[in-house]
């Protein structure tokens, strides 16, 4: 008897997106002097959605830091945000249902206090980011491996504007800085055919 064909496969499911469906916009990769931010400008409106994909490492004197988003610029309390993290034994959940926030938490990545050389990992999807008919919802998951004791986390927000992106500004925790070989990517991903 041959054995059931579970998941994807049994659906009939196609990905959701080909190779060709991501198109390269722009790439940072930090230097030897750090960077106090990274920020992307120019942003084309010819995609249907947004990516980041990126490693970073930064010196804030802690175990892990933050890294924050903000589109166009905007600083005032229009964003909300909800993030779940574990670290291996803990979880926790945090959230600011309501737009009082003034960036949104993306991702921890390693920090001074991480074994040196551990950087974080992190995947950022910004959804109809183009779209003047509603507000802008991004979506994030990664973490980092400080030899067993690191995070893992998902986050997701909304800024409440419906103003086409143009800019995205990530930004380390305070006056931290991106240390040298953090990387930043970002893709245009198409519309289905």
């Amino acid at each position: 008897m041959t054995p059931p064909i579970l998941g994807i496969w049994a659906s009939g499911a196609q990905p959701a997106a080909s190779v060709t469906s991501f198109e390269s916009i722009a790439t940072v990769s930090v230097g030897s002097g750090g960077a106090a931010n990274v920020e992307f400008t120019s942003i084309p409106a010819t995609y249907t959605h947004l990516q980041i994909r990126g490693i970073a490492r930064s010196n804030r004197n802690f175990s892990s830091d933050t890294i924050f988003v903000q589109f166009n610029g905007d600083s005032s309390a229009n964003y909300s945000l909800h993030l779940l993290r574990g670290d291996g034994s803990t979880a926790s959940a945090y959230g600011a249902p309501t737009n009082d926030a003034t960036q949104m938490d993306v991702m921890q990545i390693g920090s001074a206090q991480s074994t040196a050389g551990v950087f974080g990992g992190f995947v950022i999807d910004i959804l109809d980011y183009a779209n003047t008919n509603k507000y802008k919802t991004q979506r994030s998951l990664g973490g980092f491996d400080n030899n067993g004791n690191g995070v893992i986390g998902f986050c997701s927000g909304s800024w409440r504007n419906t103003n086409a992106i143009t800019s995205i500004l990530l930004d380390a925790h305070s006056t931290d800085t991106f240390q040298q070989y953090s990387h930043f990517a970002l893709y245009g991903i198409k519309g289905a055919a």
